[in-house]
């Protein structure tokens, strides 16, 4: 209890840290769904606006819903990877939304990336409209969409929603992280989620269902004998989040878009998300077309500094 009791001083210390080295004395705009393009979101203002946010998620997830798999033509894109008119569908309401509440603040998707953003300094937000497109397609409920404000390179909120498990993780750093009950056109239920302490015996491993790799294999082999939880989609970080599992590792190359939501998440829940080598991930790099090498999302922060190499 009291080990329990220390990391969340601690954690809480971090964030205090980061939040005040980060955003420095910007000022958020007031006024409810007014932003000017120059200003910054800040954590107390995404607390403002994250129920709005959520609506917006949630009415994507109703509108994959009411698409059927079994009648979706998919087509495949450049990087060889599945889009449906679900994907689109999705997209087109949330920039929607997200254009009426915050007027002016840049919006990057999966499926727009090509667009290509050149003033992405102060704060904008990152989309996936429909993570696990494979996973849609084939029936499975590991399917999720992902929205994220970033500020100066770094996620300090995100929503995770699972349309067919009817649930929603949301997350903002410094501020709290939430599991709650997904509706046609918001949540209810809210409880709060904490990741959890590296457990002395049979730890987790959240791992990617489709692009696990022999890096990742050896990784996980030199933290010793752990159990193995593949899935597909950002429920990974939202098992982090919740505790149900302690570490999820990506060794190849991925997208901001993929990362954005759970590492906000994550952290909000008390954990931490660097690269393999411990250093911060930073997002909004158009110029190299927003991937990620790797990362590894912890959810023991000093199990992550215990690893750093």
């Amino acid at each position: 209890m009291q080990a329990d009791r220390n990391r969340r001083i601690a954690g809480r210390a971090d964030v205090a840290r980061l939040i005040h080295r980060t955003y420095g004395t910007a000022k958020a705009t007031k006024g409810r769904g007014i932003l000017a393009s120059a200003s910054e979101i800040l954590p107390a203002r995404a607390a403002e606006i994250l129920d709005d946010l959520t609506e917006i998620v949630a009415r994507a997830c109703a509108k994959i819903s009411a698409l059927s798999p079994e009648e979706l033509v998919p087509r495949m894109k450049a990087d060889h990877s599945p889009v449906t008119a679900a994907d689109e569908a999705a997209e087109a309401l949330i920039a929607e939304g997200v254009g009426r509440l915050l007027p002016g603040v840049p919006v990057v998707s999966e499926e727009s990336a090509d667009q290509h953003h050149n003033h992405l300094d102060g704060s904008f937000l990152i989309v996936d409209p429909l993570d696990g497109t494979r996973e849609f397609l084939a029936g499975r409920d590991e399917f999720t969409v992902n929205l994220a404000i970033v500020t100066r390179r770094v996620p300090i909120a995100g929503i995770i929603a699972a349309p067919r498990r009817g649930q929603v993780w949301r997350g903002i750093v410094g501020e709290k992280a939430q599991r709650l009950r997904l509706l046609k056109d918001g949540a209810d239920q809210a409880q709060p989620i904490r990741t959890r302490i590296w457990p002395r015996e049979r730890p987790v491993a959240a791992v990617s269902r489709s692009h696990f790799d022999t890096a990742t294999d050896s990784f996980l082999t030199s933290l010793g004998p752990i159990e193995r939880s593949p899935s597909g989609s950002a429920i990974k970080f939202c098992q982090i989040a919740e505790g149900e599992a302690d570490v999820y590792p990506r060794l190849a190359t991925t997208c901001e878009w993929d990362v954005a939501a759970g590492h906000a998440l994550v952290v909000a829940a008390g954990g931490t998300v660097k690269t393999p080598q411990g250093r911060p991930l930073e997002y909004g790099r158009a110029a190299e077309h927003f991937l990620v090498p790797a990362f590894i999302a912890w959810g023991d922060a000093s199990r992550s500094a215990a690893t750093d190499t």
